[in-house]
């Protein structure tokens, strides 16, 4: 799920700073193109630490680097460290520092990153381009694939490596919800029917922010209608309708929608609470665990749309300040690998949905995932992400998040 971790963009004058500051043309941040043999690259990595910083609130995901990922790098001979962000702005504003004082032997090493994060630090030639390529294990990823190629509309050009992928869904409680609705607008539709029983965290939170995204999906007529990167024209023509179709909605949400949840943290603790009777996730890989340890009832399901939901994927990318590159190439080749991608993609584990082609693994690679256990509360990956659509460029986030808060936050306020 990211992907919901990598939600926020740097404050635009800290932004517009870094950028006029980083783009230096004698500091090019794809010193990895250099194609050296893999076998030296995996030589040079032996000994050294990466430094990986993501996002410290997923306990799962921790856990997963912690005693699946670290061990395994460690038998390879690098040292893995998890270095906890609350967002992953908290690692972007620290290599963005380090790219403006030309450091070459910074503190971070590799990062989960997503979408705006990405966006910001190509923009300011921050990461190590064409290295991904590299990886042996990028053999089981299809080339064709595009939530592989481009991250939030931003192409990747080997700038990082996918490592999972992920679903936007919608949940609820089948014990008070007789009959869920199909599409967003029939969601809305529900809302005004079951007055205080629905809402949905307040953008700039990221989940918040791609459920402006689906209803303008659905208010637009589909994702087809809206250019995947920002257009004045478009937003001009488009968000008339998702606007009124908002502010329409607001007065039967949760506390007559005067106020949101400020993040999908509160909006699953009033769904766990039975305030409200759904919620909505980037990442429903966590929705096994939350139904297993009794935080969400379990009688919860997943909500399919007849339209579909966006999706994306995940990415660890290699600031061009790290100071151990070959051990960061190292490890997300190893995150990439089979078996990895595998244990990660175990409910019991993570649950993180895989970026690699199953078909072009081996047998006994591919009965891997033949074997993972089912969710009771997940559907498989290709149940899920049937229809799916694709994200919007990080260019329509801050438009969409900000005429939300002066058009729909304002009217309710």
């Amino acid at each position: 799920m990211y992907s919901r971790r990598a939600r926020l963009l740097l404050p635009v004058t800290l932004l517009g700073l870094v950028i006029s500051a980083c783009a230096a043309p004698d500091q090019p941040a794809d010193s990895a193109t250099e194609k050296r043999p893999w076998s030296q690259i995996a030589s040079e990595a032996e000994g050294q630490t990466v430094d990986l910083w993501m996002f410290g609130g997923d306990k799962q995901g921790n856990a997963y680097v912690d005693d699946v990922l670290a061990p395994a790098a460690d038998e390879v001979g690098v040292t893995l460290r998890r270095v906890p962000v609350a967002d992953t702005t908290d690692a972007m504003t620290r290599i963005l520092a380090e790219r403006q004082a030309g450091k070459e032997d910074g503190v971070v090493d590799l990062v989960w990153v997503n979408g705006d994060n990405f966006a910001t630090g190509k923009q300011a030639d921050a990461w190590r381009c064409g290295w991904s390529s590299q990886l042996p294990n990028m053999e089981f990823v299809a080339p064709d694939d595009a939530l592989v190629t481009e991250d939030f509309g931003t192409k990747v050009d080997g700038c990082e490596a996918p490592w999972h992928k992920a679903q936007f869904t919608l949940v609820y409680d089948s014990a008070r919800v007789d009959e869920p609705p199909t599409s967003v607008a029939g969601l809305l539709e529900w809302a005004k029917d079951h007055p205080g029983r629905f809402t949905y965290p307040a953008p700039p939170d990221f989940t918040g922010s791609v459920f402006v995204r689906e209803a303008l999906y659905s208010t637009a007529g589909g994702p087809e209608e809206i250019p995947a990167q920002f257009d004045q024209d478009a937003y001009d023509t488009f968000t008339p309708g998702l606007w009124d179709a908002l502010e329409d909605v607001a007065p039967s949400l949760w506390r007559q929608g005067r106020t949101y949840p400020r993040d999908q943290v509160a909006l699953d603790r009033l769904f766990a609470e039975g305030t409200v009777d759904m919620t909505m996730t980037y990442g429903p890989a966590t929705l096994t665990e939350l139904v297993d340890d009794g935080t969400f009832p379990a009688t919860t399901r997943v909500l399919p749309l007849d339209e579909g939901t966006i999706g994306n994927a995940s990415f660890l990318a290699i600031p061009s300040s790290s100071g151990d590159p070959e051990a960061a190439m190292v490890v997300a080749n190893l995150a990439l690998s089979p078996a990895q991608q595998a244990a990660k993609a175990d409910p019991g584990t993570w649950g993180q949905f895989t970026v690699l082609d199953t078909d072009l693994l081996t047998g006994a690679d591919r009965a891997r995932f033949d074997d993972l256990p089912t969710s009771k509360v997940v559907p498989p990956y290709d149940v899920l992400s049937k229809s799916a659509n694709p994200e919007l460029g990080s260019s329509w986030v801050g438009p969409l998040d900000e005429g939300w808060r002066k058009t729909v936050l304002g009217s309710g306020s």
